[in-house]
């Protein structure tokens, strides 16, 4: 798994954390068609649930921008919206893909096949605070939410992550294709980590151009059982004491309350 365990604040907070790309730093990754990533996006793809767009927005200039990163990204035979063999948006890449308008504050099209408990046509057109509205402990994010908007549609690229632990391998968590995974029954802490994933997301952005105040937001998310992606003696230490920070709503809202203290008793041997 591509994700740094600096990214796990301690205290724990719900925060932008966005760093500023340099120039040419890649942002696109080419799926792997022998994937299980590629074997679920794939099924969301023929089910004609993958892509959302506002009656009357033309996506043509992201496309074309997309087109345009891919190739700096240098993913072959990416061109004109299809990957080499006709491949769709879906499957050209492991990121799920979005436009951020910067005027609106909102996202006027999106091609995800695997959100994180969350619906993308329900956030189809809707401004950046009644996006984030469902999020815990959520003023800081809210109340910087406009200025957030103009920054990362300011013509730069961005990056941030989001981190959380899953029992479910899956990576499309639909809340209406899928419901929520129970975590496993058992109070042996060995035996539960066991059955337990660490599901992170790389989050970027960057600019349309053409004339737009637009940007690409792209959504990688990365999955990894989570007795192979803690090691070492400072990660056990980091990712127990975010757990333990975290407040009731924010637990309450990535589904970990009861989760929690069984996490932190299998973590507390290894820190």
């Amino acid at each position: 798994m591509d994700f740094d365990f600096s990214q796990i604040a301690v205290p724990f907070r719900m925060q932008p954390g966005l760093r500023r790309l340099e120039p040419g730093c890649a942002q696109l990754t080419p799926l792997d068609p022998a994937s299980a990533l590629f074997r679920e996006k794939l099924k969301v793809l023929e089910a004609g649930q993958s892509r959302h767009c506002v009656s009357g927005f033309d996506p043509s200039a992201a496309l074309e921008a997309i087109d345009a990163k891919a190739a700096m990204d240098r993913i072959e035979g990416f061109g004109s919206g299809t990957a080499a063999g006709g491949l769709p948006l879906e499957l050209a890449f492991e990121e799920d893909l979005a436009v951020l308008d910067g005027a609106s504050t909102a996202l006027p099209w999106l091609c995800v096949c695997v959100p994180s408990h969350w619906a993308p046509e329900d956030k189809l057109g809707l401004p950046f605070a009644a996006i984030h509205a469902p999020v815990a402990d959520n003023a800081a994010l809210q109340s910087a939410g406009a200025q957030l908007v103009q920054l990362v549609t300011g013509g730069v690229c961005w990056e941030r992550f989001v981190w959380t632990v899953s029992p479910s391998q899956r990576h499309d968590q639909h809340p209406r294709r899928h419901a929520r995974m129970p975590w496993p029954d058992t109070h042996d802490p060995e035996q539960f980590a066991a059955q337990c994933f660490l599901r992170a997301e790389r989050q970027t952005f960057f600019p349309v151009g053409r004339g737009t105040r637009q940007a690409v937001f792209t959504i990688r998310v990365m999955l990894q059982p989570l007795a192979e992606s803690v090691s070492g003696s400072e990660q056990p230490v980091r990712l127990r004491d975010s757990l333990a920070s975290m407040s009731d709503a924010v637990l309450a809202y990535k589904g970990l309350t009861a989760a929690r203290q069984r996490l932190v008793d299998w973590l507390e041997p290894r820190a």
